[in-house]
């Protein structure tokens, strides 16, 4: 290897690029996706007969894969692998900043269909839910956040001044209550039991007990300050999901999907908007991309008929 190119020549060489990308990995699942993805790469680089590693390299890597009916997740958190193979080459000299920044453009797969907004799918969301390393201290705060933003819909404002407080059971379950959402409406949302566990798991290990919830992580691993911002929120998110190409994913994407699973499992638009705090239901339809269903529309679910009817 010279500074200019990163040339793949034998296993040995290739085992140790790719540990220098997963020894700057945090997420052992990231890890996990990183170290797949990268060794695929690696098989077809050599196989295709490709000599160095370079913006045009990389684009044919992708347009194979488009050919092979690779989904679009899958191409991106590929592409989002070997984004991240150039940027620590790049670092440790073993790769120019030049071709680094050209791999670094080469464009991810966009989503087949225009949404009003992102939502996850299922599989998405709980990959993402999983992605955490919840060894450290850190992935066990971004998994409980994750858990309130997915299993309660939050808004990211309104996670970062999440309280022990608002952290109440109602009813034999855990809520939150009296949030103080937009316009200083007050709402209560009721909280999945799961996510109620992930923020425990968090609380206990960071040792604390009272104020906000969320807290900044120190990279030596400990509690620092006693508060995180809503941009550090908005961060969090958009690092996991980009590590999973999923793609821009921000934290309001996962109010969506809060919606769209709930109504998909068949919580009704009501109790949605009021988890969600909407004033109006047109905003929540707005949420879900509901549209009206002539096959299987409220009418036909009525359980009525008439008695009697004269024939025509």
């Amino acid at each position: 290897m010279n500074a200019n190119t990163l040339t793949i020549a034998s296993p040995s060489a290739t085992h140790a690029i790719i540990q220098t990308v997963l020894d700057a990995v945090d997420s052992e699942h990231t890890r996990r996706a990183y170290s797949r993805a990268l060794h695929e790469f690696m098989i077809w680089h050599v196989t295709h007969g490709a000599h160095e590693l370079n913006k045009a390299t990389v684009q044919r890597y992708a347009a194979d894969l488009r050919a092979r009916g690779v989904s679009a997740s899958s191409v991106n958190q590929r592409l989002s692998a070997i984004r991240k193979l150039a940027r620590e080459a790049a670092d440790n000299g073993a790769l120019s900043e030049t071709l680094a920044n050209g791999i670094a453009r080469v464009k991810g797969v966009k989503h087949a269909g225009t949404r009003a907004g992102n939502w996850l799918t299922q599989e998405q969301a709980q990959r993402l839910l999983d992605a955490p390393d919840v060894r450290t201290l850190k992935g066990k705060r971004d998994r409980a956040l994750l858990a309130v933003l997915i299993g309660c819909g939050l808004r990211r404002q309104e996670a970062a001044t999440l309280t022990f407080a608002h952290i109440q059971t109602r009813d034999g379950r855990a809520v939150i209550v009296d949030l103080i959402g937009k316009r200083n409406k007050v709402r209560s949302v009721p909280m999945p039991q799961w996510a109620n566990d992930a923020l425990t798991d968090w609380t206990r290990a960071a040792r604390i007990e009272g104020g906000r919830i969320f807290r900044a992580v120190h990279k030596s691993g400990k509690v620092c300050g006693d508060a995180l911002t809503a941009q550090a929120i908005r961060d969090t998110v958009r690092r996991y999901a980009d590590d999973l190409g999923l793609g821009a994913i921000a934290p309001h994407d996962l109010r969506r999907t809060f919606a769209k699973l709930a109504h998909a499992g068949g919580s009704g638009l009501d109790q949605i908007q009021l988890s969600l705090g909407h004033d109006s239901i047109k905003t929540t339809e707005k949420y879900l991309g509901v549209q009206q269903s002539l096959t299987d529309a409220p009418c036909d679910r009525l359980g009525l008929r008439l008695t009697t009817l004269d024939k025509v």
